[in-house]
Formats: C-alpha cells, structure tokens, sequence
C-alpha cells in the first residue's frame, strides 16, 4: 500500500512539473479562483463589522418619572441584565441627563434659559438598553411592559420607552443583516459551482494531454485509482500552490487597502484582519484550492476519459 501510495503520489508530481504550460494554465485560473473566495472573506469581514457598529449604536433607552425611587431602577436594571437578550444596561441619573441636555443644547440659549425658568429638573433618570440582536428588542420591551414587578407598590415609574420611534431603524438593521446572511451564503455557493466548473475545464485540458499514456496503463492492467491518483495529486498541487500565490498577492493588496479604506470603514484595518486571521484564512483557500483541484481532476479522468 505504501509503495502504491508513493508513486502515486511521485508520478502525480512529475505530471505537475512536465505539463508545464498546462499546469500554468491551470495555476492561474484557480488562482483567480481563490482570489475571488478571498475577496468574499474580506468582503464579509467587513459587512460584518459595519453592521456591529451600526448594531453598537442602536439601543432601546427607557425614561422614568421624575419621582422614581433611584432604588427601584436599579431594581429593573439588575432585572434586566438577568435577561439572556440583553447585552448590557446602563444607567443615567437625573442630574447626569441634565448635564447632557445643557451640553446639546449649548447654544440654543432659549431653550436654557426656559429650562432654568423652570426652577428645577423636569428630566428623570433613565436606563440605556443593548440587545444582543437587534429583533430581540421587542420581547424586552414586552417584558417591561408586561412584568407586574417591575411596577412597585406607588405605582408605574416608567415614563416612556422610546423603542417605536427607533422600531423603523431596528426592523432595517435586522433586515440588513439577515439579507446580508444570505446573499453572502448565494455568493459563496455560485463562485464555488462556477470555480469548479471552470478549473474542471482546465484540469480536463491536462488530462487530453496524457490520454495515451492513460491507454497503456489500462494496457498493462493498472486499476482506475491507480490511473486517477496521479492527477488526482496534480490537481492537489496545482490548488495549493494557487493557495499561497493568493496569500502572497493578498499581503500588499490588504496593505494597501487596509491604509487606505481603514478611516472611510469606521477604523476596521484590512490588513490588520488579514494578519490576525492568517490561519484562518490560509486554511479556507488552502482547503478549497485542494478541494476544487482534486474534484474536478476526478470529475475529469471520470467523464471524459471514461477510465
């Protein structure tokens, strides 16, 4: 078995290196392949960054009455955080929503001056809520307006939740996201059907090439996986050399990039992302490049040798 294994694996080899332009042809083309599969993770990386940050910004804030009990806030807020759809609470006083107020509106000196006419804060003490997915907002809100607890024995201290003015944004987002999902999945599935398809037309290009050798191995009694280890190798080969040309090509592309998009992205780094996850995607096109190599080398000696 193991000398088996090992010419085919040296005849696959030899294949790789006297086929020359084919082997090239078929370097190439899986390359751009693999560039292509590369492109979609960045791509995806990015996608997906845009939305957590747009995801960080929307929140659910919920504004109590002026005479609320700083006791019974705290309260609904530890409540809150037992919630598995929360991911984080965050609590304002009075005085510090005062102070916000004054900051935004620093220079509408009307509005300051009616506030002060006031004699006292007419602002009460609110909570800011982050979900952990923006559709679970709904069932959050139905829990602070539906949990008797959360009322203590003087009556309601919640003056409103501003979740319907933000609903529109939030239904946006989560439809952002989910449509993201599943384009991203389609155009994984459709560049991966036409990358074998087109590396198969390649891979069939070699293997016309070697038909007649083909015929005297069959001659001389060889078994079809005997005759389809070879390419089978080659098309292995020619996958991961394609693998690290696009690594290569992706080091200064990322740079690139990474220099010149980072502040139009919101602070996401290409390169950064393509340092920190090397491994990760080293991995995707070392494995698809081999994948779609070996497949159509198979697919080839199979149907159109008929071996």
């Amino acid at each position: 078995m193991w000398t088996t294994t090992k010419r085919v694996i040296t005849g696959g080899a030899k294949n790789f290196v006297r086929s020359g332009a084919v082997s090239f042809a078929t370097v190439l083309i899986m390359t751009v392949t693999l560039i292509i599969v590369g492109s979609l993770i960045f791509l995806s990386a990015i996608l997906t960054n845009t939305l957590a940050s747009l995801q960080d910004k929307v929140d659910v804030n919920v504004y109590f009455v002026t005479d609320a009990d700083e006791r019974d806030i705290i309260a609904i807020q530890d409540r809150l955080e037992t919630l598995p759809e929360v991911s984080s609470v965050s609590y304002t006083s009075r005085e510090e929503r005062l102070e916000e107020f004054r900051t935004r509106y620093e220079n509408d000196q009307l509005t300051l001056q009616a506030l002060d006419e006031l004699g006292n804060n007419p602002l009460g003490a609110a909570l800011s809520i982050k979900a952990k997915d923006p559709s679970q907002y709904a069932g959050i809100v139905e829990f602070l307006s539906d949990d008797p607890s959360i009322s203590p024995e003087g009556g309601p201290i919640i003056d409103s939740i501003n979740y319907f003015q933000n609903k529109a944004v939030i239904d946006r987002l989560t439809s952002a996201i989910n449509a993201t999902e599943k384009a991203g999945l389609a155009i994984v599935i459709l560049f991966a059907v036409a990358s074998t398809i087109i590396a198969l037309a390649t891979v069939r290009l070699a293997i016309y090439t070697a038909r007649d050798e083909i015929a005297v191995m069959r001659l001389v009694g060889a078994n079809n996986a005997y005759i389809r280890g070879p390419f089978i190798v080659a098309g292995v080969l020619s996958g991961l050399v394609a693998a690290i040309i696009a690594l290569i090509l992706f080091y200064p592309a990322t740079w690139y990039a990474g220099n010149a998009l980072e502040a139009w992205l919101g602070g996401f780094n290409l390169f950064s992302y393509y340092l920190a996850n090397f491994a990760m995607i080293f991995g995707i096109l070392a494995g698809t490049g081999i994948l779609v190599g070996a497949l159509a080398s198979w697919l080839a000696v199979r149907r159109y040798l008929r071996v």
